[in-house]
This record gives C-alpha cells, structure tokens and sequence, in this order.
C-alpha cells in the first residue's frame, strides 16, 4: 500500500539537528579505516562490469565494529557527478551523497557510493573508437555497476546480508530501479527513488526544451530523439547548445535510457519502496514527472510511501525562493527527517 503525505512548507525551513553539524577531523587508524567521530569510513577499489574497475567509499557507524548494520548503495546522478554528489558543471560544491552517507552512518545504517565509470577515480573513459566508447557507457554496463556495488557491498562482514537497499538521485534513481529487478534474488529490501522522473526521459526531455529551451532548438531536439531511439545513435551536426546532452559517443546508452519506462518498472517490482520529491525541483516536476511514480506505488500491495516536500530543490537542499536554484547548503532537514523515518525500519536499523 502507499500511503502519501504533504508537508507544510514551514516544515522544510525547521532548524538543521545532528546530520547538519561540523564534520569532525578524521584520523587513520591501523586497519585502514579513517575514524569521524561515530562513524569510520575506507575508500577503496572494486571490480565493475566488464572489467571496469570503480572506485568508492563505505562511510560505516563505528559500532559495526561489534554488531552487524544495514547497508545501502547510494547512486549519483546524470553527467560527470561523482560518488560525493558534485558535478563540476554545477555552480557550488553539493555534496548530496557524501551528506546522505554521514547522515545514515549516524543513525546506524553503512552505506556505500562510488564514482560512475568514466568519472572520477574509476576507470577513465577509453580513447579509441567511437564503437569502444560506445560500448563502455552502454546502459547496461551502468545498470551491472550499481549490482556489483551491491555485491561489493555484502562482502564486507560487519553488513547484514538481510537488510540492504539501493538509493539513487535523479537519473541514478532510474539505474537502481534498475539493478533492483536483478537483485530480487538476492532479497534486496529497500529502495529510494529521490528526485527520480517517473516518466520516460524522452517525454521529460522534450518537455523541458519546450519549457526552457529557445524554439530554435526544439526542431533539433526532435530530430536527435527520433534519430536515437531508432538507430541507437547520435546524429551529427546538432546544435552546440545539445552537445551536452547529446554527446556522440551516449547513442546506444541514450536509446535505453529514452525508452526506460520507470514507473512500469516500479508497479512491476516487489521491494518496498520510498518515492522522494522536492517541491521545488525545476528539472523532475512537480507533478507531472512525478505522479506516474506515485499511481505506480498505489498499483501495487508492497509498502511504499510517496512524500513531496515543499521548498526543497532537486539536490535535496532548502531553497531562498523562487530563484533560489539550491545547490549549496545542508541537506534539507525534512529530507533528512523523511529519509531516516522510512529507511530505519525498513532496514531494522
């Protein structure tokens, strides 16, 4: 069952508690693991699919050290976000994820985030043809990566192998939805979608160009839509203003993710599930990106819960006002209350 709630908007501005304080100086211990105050935390490697080697953090509750916790794989989103959340082509430092572990390793739940392929500290994107770049951010191969995160993460002894889920932002919440239809079997509990589209990219797309965009380029738009889905290719001589989001190696990757219909994935999936929107999110909607999620969730007879709150951007942080696109800052501390409210017992933590 779903059961949805609408906050007060005075509720998004309460003061920060416990998650939004200082992080303490971390200090090397002789395990490898870095002590921050409750919690300990180790970056390491790990093996990816097709042998893509991927680069993470497990940020874990200091008791682990005596008792089994939860644990969770965070997904970041779209373009070149790494494990922490920041995407240099953003304004300010964000942070979402790196906040989004601190915040559960407080309250008893490890976490594991990672750079995607092709960012960060993994695996770098290979030089050679356009086949081979095609090939190594096939969906697929993102899809394999958020499982062998999962799996990386049930490989360490202090998680409880009954109790762990996936969270993903935005289009890191699409990749988790996912991954989550493979790992039924390996009884995945949880799963939060914050900041996720519930409608197929190509709808949201076309949307957004049509809302935001000059009309000059909704012709090309069109046209580069049309082109993928059918060939799995980007065509040439786009405008530069599509570029980005049409990059000539993305083809077969984008043909997936264009098609990938979210909320008939959800209503098919048995994993209890937390649906998590800022009203304020300029780039997944409110409503209409959002609601197909929502009817997906009351489709189903698993748990699942659908909350909105207001004042809260697509990066989970507390915005000024209207202009206010909130990138910087806290983590929104109903964000955090919300989280915390679902996921702890969800997870037994």
């Amino acid at each position: 069952m779903i059961r949805r709630r609408a906050l007060l908007a005075a509720g998004a501005l309460a003061p920060g508690a416990a998650w939004a304080q200082a992080r303490p100086q971390k200090s090397l211990t002789e395990s490898g693991w870095y002590a921050r105050g409750k919690t300990k935390e180790r970056t390491f490697r790990f093996a990816g699919t097709g042998g893509v080697t991927l680069a993470g953090t497990l940020l874990m509750p200091l008791f682990s050290e005596i008792q089994y916790v939860p644990g969770i794989v965070l997904v970041a989103g779209s373009g070149p976000t790494d494990r922490d959340g920041n995407n240099p082509l953003a304004p300010e430092r964000i942070d979402l994820l790196k906040d989004i572990a601190l915040l559960l390793a407080r309250n008893g739940i490890a976490s594991l985030r990672y750079d995607k392929r092709g960012i960060g500290q993994s695996t770098p994107r290979p030089r050679g043809s356009l086949e081979e770049q095609e090939a190594f951010f096939a969906w697929g191969n993102f899809v394999g990566d958020v499982e062998a995160a999962h799996t990386e993460l049930l490989r360490h002894d202090e998680i409880k192998p009954y109790a762990t889920a996936l969270l993903g932002h935005s289009e890191g919440g699409l990749l988790a939805l996912a991954a989550s239809k493979a790992l039924v079997a390996k009884k995945l509990h949880a799963l939060v979608l914050a900041a996720t589209p519930g409608r197929k990219l190509e709808d949201i797309l076309r949307a957004q160009i049509g809302r935001d965009a000059p009309p000059s380029l909704r012709l090309p738009t069109d046209r580069a839509i049309a082109a993928i889905l059918e060939t799995g290719r980007v065509p040439t001589n786009l405008p530069r203003e599509l570029e980005l989001l049409f990059p000539p190696y993305a083809g077969p990757f984008l043909k997936s993710l264009l098609s990938f219909d979210p909320a008939a994935v959800l209503a098919e999936s048995r994993t209890p599930c937390l649906v998590l929107q800022g009203a304020a999110d300029r780039q997944v909607v409110p409503m209409a990106d959002v609601q197909p999620l929502i009817d997906a969730l009351r489709s189903r007879d698993v748990s699942g819960e659908a909350v909105v709150i207001p004042q809260v951007s697509h990066n989970l942080k507390t915005v000024s006002g209207p202009t206010d696109p909130g990138f910087g800052g806290p983590l929104s501390p109903v964000v955090a209350e919300t989280l915390l409210k679902w996921l702890v017992p969800a997870l037994g933590a």
